[in-house]
């Protein structure tokens, strides 16, 4: 009777077997530390948290090895002990690859079966010999049908192996996520969903550089939730994915604690999408939330929380900064709650100012 009752729901209303499913899974509050930040990971307020991303690993292109620089060796293999003097609970997790990493050596590496196993091999054995609870890839971006679909080979062999080692070691399987586009496809390459449904714990969803001096002419909100006339925001995103097949359980919305700073071209043409001549302050227009609050401290620009599209922004003459601040921080949290989504990360702690967005976030949730 139990059975056919379960078989009755799963046709009927699905929705409520995904959540019985989601309800057992730990939700993920989490951050990625960036070395090259140089931010001390000693610092880290890790209570704040229940999952930090140590960043970034690197992918050795002759070897098809992961491989920390020696630079980071120390914080890397203390990453976990040092954040868990604070929190004892607190989950890491290895990232591997990141922006600024070659996606050539990516394509390359996930091309055949014998260089993906010395990538997963050697991925383990690094996660487990400096104690992290996961790994996680962010390869930016499988740019062709071919790429995305040796994506997929990856993702399910990584799981296989990550099984099989677990029940050879008796150690608890470590977690497997990944760092992907905003949306299910990758400007219209569909990403291997049914591999990335079977094979990860859950999906980080970069909803975030939207807009920035340096790809776009017009002011505009860097990682707008909503964005009313297009499919450039956070929640076209998740709904994207969600309509490819990946459970809202298994994704978790990403939102930044920087912002871009542009250089207005007309003073008094100062709204979201007014026209700019490139960036300000630095050469990219990039500035770490602490960085505006500083600045809006010194010069006292006007303000401005956009509900519409839950951003942030301010100006003083000609200087024009996109961020999200505490509003679009609790807007965002309390989306993803709403919509049963795993949970959130940020990019990255060492941008934060003395925790606000943070906390913030963390108490949105109710942790």
């Amino acid at each position: 009777m139990a059975a056919k009752l379960l078989i009755f729901l799963f046709f009927t209303f699905p929705f409520l077997l995904q959540f019985h499913f989601s309800a057992g899974q730990n939700p993920v509050r989490a951050a990625y530390w960036a070395a090259g930040s140089e931010y001390p990971v000693s610092s880290i307020n890790s209570t704040l948290f229940t999952h930090l991303f140590c960043a970034f690993a690197d992918l050795d292109p002759q070897t098809n090895r992961v491989t920390v620089a020696s630079a980071n060796q120390a914080r890397f293999s203390s990453f976990t002990s040092t954040v868990q003097s604070r929190n004892p609970n607190v989950k890491t997790l290895l990232s591997i690859g990141g922006g600024s990493s070659p996606p050539a050596a990516f394509a390359s590496m996930a091309s055949q079966a014998s260089s993906r196993k010395s990538f997963i091999d050697s991925s383990i054995s690094l996660a487990r010999s400096y104690n992290f609870h996961g790994l996680d890839l962010d390869w930016e971006y499988p740019s062709t049908a071919t790429e995305m679909t040796n994506l997929g080979s990856l993702l399910t062999e990584w799981r296989t192996a990550l099984n099989n080692e677990s029940t050879v070691t008796g150690k608890p399987r470590l977690l497997l996520s990944a760092a992907f586009f905003r949306n299910s496809d990758y400007y219209t390459l569909l990403y291997p969903i049914t591999a990335i449904r079977n094979s990860l714990d859950w999906i980080n969803v970069m909803a975030y550089d939207f807009y920035g001096p340096g790809w776009s002419n017009v002011t505009g909100p860097p990682a707008a939730l909503y964005n009313p006339g297009t499919q450039v925001s956070g929640d076209y995103g998740i709904r994207s994915w969600i309509r490819s097949g990946i459970p809202a359980s298994k994704l978790v919305l990403g939102f930044p604690f920087y912002g871009y700073a542009w250089t207005l071209l007309n003073a008094n043409n100062n709204g979201l999408f007014a026209p700019a001549s490139g960036a300000a302050i630095t050469p990219g227009g990039d500035l770490g939330y602490g960085q505006i609050r500083a600045f809006i401290g010194q010069n006292g620009p006007s303000e401005v929380y956009n509900a519409t599209v839950v951003s942030n922004y301010c100006f003083k003459n000609t200087t024009w900064i996109g961020y999200d601040d505490t509003q679009s921080i609790k807007a965002k949290v309390s989306y993803a709650k709403q919509n049963a989504l795993l949970g959130y990360f940020a990019w990255h702690v060492g941008a934060d100012d003395n925790w606000t967005l943070s906390r913030t976030a963390s108490q949105t949730w109710g942790a």
